[in-house]
């Protein structure tokens, strides 16, 4: 299956419901979009999401990578060849890892076609399914308990509370949480990076008793200083997440350990390829794989899901960055019901691409 050619298009896609986390405000998200297409007919798709402060992209950036004019060394090149071309995309990107995700995703998607499987069952199937945790961002008290109320509603099961501005009303809000949606949803945190050392142990210890599955990352991306400070009998309690992009963050994380948990997403990593690199490294280490997005679209959001499933050490998935975008041109992908989330029965990624929704 060789390659024809490459399309791609940038947008700014507005968000259903604006959120806050510790280091902003958000009500749209720049995103970037690409097709691969072949001599035989099959497409793949793609999207990269570039946010500054995360992936180190300025969206301008990306869209300019994944133009037809910097994608044309693929044509003619083979599918099937693909850790070669998964490769040359890192060496012709290397500092770009949502375009990079981008293309990386697509390739993989006609790669598991030529294959006439699912990716997962091309990378082989540990999961059948997995439930997801949706995000409540930073509100006030009233708002937080109504979108839970909206969450439970809708028939998840897991909630992830966006925290970091203040341990106290952290604390407050998720115990006011746990008392609206009682005792059998998860609940989880996420303080994306608002916290110290003196924060962190103050939230692990108040939130003792509220059954808080994990924090997750509390201290900035490259302050490894301060995970190493905690009680290591907290480690399965923490998740690292902006500290781990690609393998070698990972390693440093391992001796001594700063977790029990890390957050792979394709657009820090760049990709799936990098992607599956992390997950044996993070098996071999025996640690708790959480798969996580950022606003996404279903393509991306897909593109982890097949990965995570083919994951022996997946425990936990954070994947809804689709669910509050005004508009995708991209469906299918995978199934949510009831909070859990499952592929399809179709060669690839199983989606299908509608640009004119843009």
């Amino acid at each position: 299956m060789k390659i024809a050619g490459t399309w791609s298009r940038a947008a700014r896609i507005p968000l259903k419901r604006p959120y806050s986390i510790a280091f902003g405000d958000f009500d749209s998200v720049d995103m970037v979009f690409v097709r691969i297409d072949t001599e035989d007919g099959p497409v793949g798709w793609g999207a990269g999401s570039p946010v500054e402060v995360i992936t180190g992209e300025e969206p301008a950036a990306a869209a300019a990578a994944l133009s037809s004019d910097c994608t044309s060394w693929l044509i003619g090149k083979d599918v099937r060849h693909l850790p070669a071309l998964a490769r040359e995309t890192v060496r012709r990107m290397p500092s770009l890892a949502s375009a990079r995700a981008a293309l990386d995703m697509a390739l993989h998607d006609l790669w598991a076609q030529a294959q006439g499987v699912p990716l997962v069952e091309a990378f082989g199937r540990c999961h059948l399914a997995l439930e997801t945790s949706v995000t409540i961002g930073i509100l006030d008290e009233a708002d937080a308990l109504a979108e839970a109320d909206e969450h439970v509603g809708h028939g998840f099961r897991v909630l992830k509370i966006k925290i970091g501005h203040d341990v106290e009303a952290d604390v407050e809000r998720i115990r006011r949480i746990r008392d609206r949606v009682g005792t059998d949803i998860r609940l989880r945190a996420d303080a994306n990076m608002g916290y110290d050392v003196d924060a962190t142990r103050r939230f692990l210890d108040a939130t003792a008793f509220l059954d808080v599955e994990f924090l997750e990352q509390p201290f900035p991306r490259d302050d490894l200083t301060s995970w190493r400070s905690l009680d290591p009998a907290t480690h399965d309690r923490l998740c690292l997440d902006e500290t781990v992009h690609d393998t070698a963050d990972l390693l440093r994380t391992l001796s001594p350990p700063c977790a029990g948990i890390v957050n792979l997403k394709l657009m820090k990593c760049g990709g799936l390829h990098e992607a599956r690199r992390l997950a044996e490294v993070a098996d071999a280490a025996r640690l708790h794989l959480m798969w996580g997005c950022m606003d996404e679209s279903r393509v991306s959001i897909a593109a982890a899901l097949h990965l995570a499933l083919a994951s022996p050490a997946t425990r936990y998935l954070d994947l809804d960055g689709h669910l509050d975008l005004a508009n995708d041109p991209i469906e299918g992908g995978f199934v949510l019901k009831n909070g859990e989330l499952r592929t399809l029965d179709r060669p690839g990624l199983g989606v299908v691409g509608n640009p004119d929704v843009l």
